[in-house]
């Protein structure tokens, strides 16, 4: 049994690793700077972790997961995104409003809940922000994408997710009327602030460039992403 704590470190060192593309290992200020808490903080946590055979690390230096951490951190993200998805589907919580609740949920231990919530829900693919969510065997479908700021002008995409949860952040998203799988063309990109133009169901919007950092694309000749899969 680990502690909330634990669970979440796990959680964070497999999005920062596996989740954000090629790179197997984070450092500790990345790792404390995503869990909003000190480097020494997450130093002494690291430091448990590795006792308990978890995690690969040195002190204050590079952390991976070992198989068997890697292992109950995938497990921790199916449950966190069967809960998001069915927070969403079935009882219409906003995509802003379940994360929080989320996290709550996730650290429930019955294997056997899980597995039917899973079957409950057809089995999805990927859960309300476009997060792959892990099978049961362990095995997660990570897409390649690339974010909003990398598009090129005068070119279309689609969204396939988002890299902040934050309500504020989702909530601006709505405002924008992006969702998942919408498609987005870039107008222009200004030099002096950097503002990205773009359109959106026929409107016109200028966002941020910390704004398209956090929304994720692929390009629109991808199929939309299937949301179920087959058992």
């Amino acid at each position: 049994m680990l502690s909330f704590t634990e669970e979440n470190y796990l959680k964070a060192l497999l999005h920062l690793t596996i989740e954000t593309g090629d790179k197997e290992e984070a450092g500790t200020n990345e790792i404390a700077a995503h869990l909003n808490v000190k480097p020494a903080t997450a130093n002494d946590m690291l430091k448990k972790l590795k006792e308990k055979k978890l995690i690969d690390y040195e002190k204050y230096g590079k952390s991976s997961l070992t198989t068997s951490g890697r292992k109950l951190a995938i497990e921790v993200v199916r449950k966190h995104r069967l809960w998001e998805t069915f927070l969403y589907e079935k009882l219409e919580f906003t995509w802003d409003e379940v994360h929080e609740v989320a996290e709550q949920l996730e650290h429930i231990q019955s294997s056997k809940l899980v597995d039917k919530l899973d079957k409950f829900l057809n089995y999805p693919v990927f859960d309300p922000h476009g997060d792959a969510i892990p099978t049961a065997k362990g095995e997660m479908k990570v897409p390649l994408k690339k974010t909003l700021n990398e598009q090129e002008i005068g070119r279309s995409c689609m969204m396939i997710g988002v890299k902040e949860n934050s309500s504020s952040f989702l909530q601006y998203v709505d405002k924008v009327g992006l969702s998942i799988n919408k498609k987005i063309k870039v107008l222009s990109k200004q030099p002096y602030d950097e503002l990205i133009e773009i359109e959106v169901n026929g409107k016109r919007f200028s966002v941020s460039p910390k704004f398209a950092e956090n929304i994720l694309i692929v390009s629109e000749d991808v199929e939309p992403m299937n949301t179920k899969r087959k058992n």
